[in-house]
């Protein structure tokens, strides 16, 4: 028994929508495509997970948030993969592959071939267990990274109300979460390891800023040490966590959020893989010129830095997609990828953006106790990272395409002195240069090894402002 397809799209994440829609407009013919995934449901945008799923009031619910809403696209519902002869296989795990044969074979025993295979499987959250603390599975011990998981700490959320939650890892996730939990009236505790949230980000300057404006929300954050174990009452429920300093928070709820782990063990010892997954050219293509790789998984060349990077971020996962759907389909006239790496966050009454890197000798600009401020990252004599906090589109704008660019830069006591009208300048010099999206949520870049679990904590601050994500919501202005 078995199935066969021109092409196929492992994975329902974010990758799959836009992938999906990218093949519907190049013209794929009905019956020629299909995504396999294991969820129940076609693919959505994930960040709406840990912001509009999570509001008390009016929350995200789908269909609202299928791709490809992120970007002002069509959103995809069932009707739509149908109407463009798209077949949906879901809740279905595809437990071996041979990419040699082209095949796939599901835990049913289907096989299902195909010519071109797009691996967007994304990645699984960490949970405790894997560093030798038990406990991950109480009833009230919540990951998140699917709808599922999603819905769990809703139901959860709604029975805490009033009492307390700890919230383990200062990543995006964890100050995503820990924001959403106070909106939902519940006390909150952060734990983790570093001297400050986001150190794959923020420097302690840019971090001391966000951390203060939580402080005044009523998170608490506990630095410098980590979990050492659960305390689970008798009907297996987490009552509190013992840390390894020696203290114990009260808990109603836990929320776990130290990192991810690529989902590529299929094609381990079949595919090349680089950096914790599976390399790519610039094309999106992998070892095996009929199989190609996008979103999580991918480990590709960015220019800009002139290396292979693993991304693990919403609008790389997007463009990455419609890229290798162009390279298959268009394999003549489809350009190299050139990715510049891009972070995005809106918190509370903040906005900000982050482009390249922040790597080198940081140099600050603006009022940091006011609502616009940035930072420059200057390495080997060049500019290879810029922040802003509270810029306008045009100065987003401004920003990347200098990062881009990646000017030399000669005197960093000049380039502070001019701030902001540093990037604006260069950018009315040069030529015109395609500017990353920001549309997109949230974004880690992925350090090339892994390292303490507490240290993998996926990384960028992302926290939402419940109040003002309803009302870009309720006016339909909200992107994912």
């Amino acid at each position: 028994m078995g199935r066969s397809f021109v092409y196929v799209i492992l994975g329902g994440g974010v990758a799959a929508g836009y992938a999906a829609l990218e093949f519907a407009n190049k013209g794929v013919a009905h019956g020629e495509l299909c995504i396999i995934s294991d969820e129940p449901v076609a693919p959505y945008e994930r960040p709406a997970l840990s912001k509009g799923f999570l509001l008390p009031e009016a929350p995200a619910r789908l269909p609202a948030f299928h791709t490809c809403v992120g970007v002002n696209e069509e959103r995809l519902t069932p009707k739509w993969y149908k109407e463009h002869g798209i077949e949906l296989i879901l809740d279905t795990r595809v437990t071996s592959a041979d990419v040699r044969r082209k095949t796939l074979v599901t835990a049913a025993g289907e096989t299902i071939s195909y010519k071109f295979l797009i691996i967007a499987t994304g990645a699984r959250a960490f949970k405790l267990e894997e560093f030798g603390v038990s406990g991950s599975d109480a009833e009230n011990v919540c990951h998140l990274r699917d709808l599922a998981d999603a819905t769990r700490l809703v139901d959860l959320m709604q029975a805490s109300t009033g009492g307390n939650a700890v919230v383990i890892g200062g990543g995006y996730i964890g100050m995503e979460v820990a924001a959403s939990l106070v909106i939902n009236k519940i006390n909150v505790t952060m734990v983790f390891p570093e001297p400050h949230c986001i150190p794959r980000l923020f420097t302690p300057k840019i971090a001391s800023f966000y951390e203060e404006f939580y402080k005044s929300k009523g998170v608490n954050f506990v630095k410098g040490t980590v979990l050492s174990s659960f305390v689970i009452n008798p009907e297996g429920k987490v009552i509190g966590v013992n840390l390894k300093d020696g203290s114990y928070l009260p808990a109603d709820l836990v929320v776990v959020g130290i990192g991810i782990r690529r989902n590529t063990s299929l094609f381990e010892g079949q595919l090349t893989l680089e950096k914790g997954g599976i390399k790519v050219n610039s094309m999106l293509q992998t070892s095996n010129s009929s199989v190609y790789a996008v979103g999580d998984v991918a480990s590709f060349p960015v220019k800009a830095f002139g290396e292979i990077r693993r991304l693990e971020h919403v609008d790389a996962a997007r463009k990455s997609a419609r890229h290798a759907v162009s390279a298959i389909m268009e394999p003549d006239t489809t350009p190299e990828f050139d990715y510049l790496p891009f972070f995005y966050s809106r918190a509370f009454l903040f906005s900000w953006q982050f482009y390249g890197e922040n790597l080198g000798e940081a140099v600050y600009f603006g009022d940091f106790s006011g609502t616009s401020f940035g930072a420059y990252w200057v390495h080997n004599g060049h500019l290879v990272g810029s922040f802003l906090e509270g810029g306008s589109k045009e100065e987003y704008e401004a920003l990347a395409k200098a990062t881009r660019l990646r000017p030399a830069i000669d005197d960093m006591s000049d380039l502070e002195r001019q701030g902001l009208r540093f990037v604006v300048t260069l950018s009315q010099k040069q030529p015109v240069l395609p500017i990353v999206d920001v549309g997109s949520s949230t974004s880690l870049v992925v350090l090339e090894k892994p390292e303490y679990p507490w240290h993998a904590a996926a990384g960028v601050v992302a926290a939402a402002s419940i109040a003002a994500f309803a009302y870009w919501y309720g006016r339909r202005r909200r992107r994912w």
